[in-house]
C-alpha cells in the first residue's frame, strides 16, 4: 500500500512538472507581418508594439511563477494526505506523528517556495535598476 502510494505521489508529481512545461511560454519569435525593418508607425498600425515581446527577466519570473505554482499544488496534495492519513490513524500514535509531520513539512516547504519567489523577485529588481 505505502509503495502505491509513493508511485502515485512520484506520478503526480511528474505530471504537475511535465505540464508545467507546457504553460510556460516560449518568447515570441519574429512574426513576419510585425518585422523589425518596418517603420514605427507601421509596426504600431498593425499592433506590432514591442510591448508584445517579452524580456529576458519577465520571462524568468514567469517561468518561477509556474513552477511555484506548481509545487505550492504539490504542497497542497501532501497536506491533503497528512490530513487523511491523522483522519484514518485510528489513535495509533506513530501514524498521527507522521501524519502530522507530512503536514508540517507540506507547509515548511510552502514557505521555502514564497520566499524562494519573494527573494528572486527582489535580487532581479535590484539587478534591473
Amino acid at each position: 500500500m505505502k509503495n502505491k502510494i509513493t508511485k502515485l505521489i512520484a506520478a503526480l508529481v511528474a505530471i504537475v512538472f511535465a505540464g508545467s512545461l507546457v504553460l510556460v511560454p516560449a518568447t515570441y519569435a519574429d512574426d513576419p507581418f510585425c518585422s523589425p525593418g518596418m517603420g514605427e508607425e507601421a509596426r504600431k498600425a498593425m499592433g506590432c508594439t514591442d510591448t508584445d515581446q517579452k524580456d529576458l527577466t519577465g520571462t524568468v519570473l514567469e517561468i518561477i511563477r509556474v513552477i511555484v505554482g506548481m509545487l505550492g499544488i504539490v504542497a497542497v496534495v501532501f497536506i491533503i494526505i497528512g490530513g487523511v492519513g491523522y483522519m484514518t490513524s485510528s489513535g495509533d500514535s506513530g501514524k498521527v506523528k507522521k501524519a502530522k509531520d507530512t503536514i508540517l513539512y507540506a507547509v515548511i516547504g510552502l514557505v521555502i517556495c514564497a520566499l524562494a519567489f519573494v527573494i528572486v523577485n527582489f535580487a532581479i529588481d535590484a539587478i534591473n535598476k
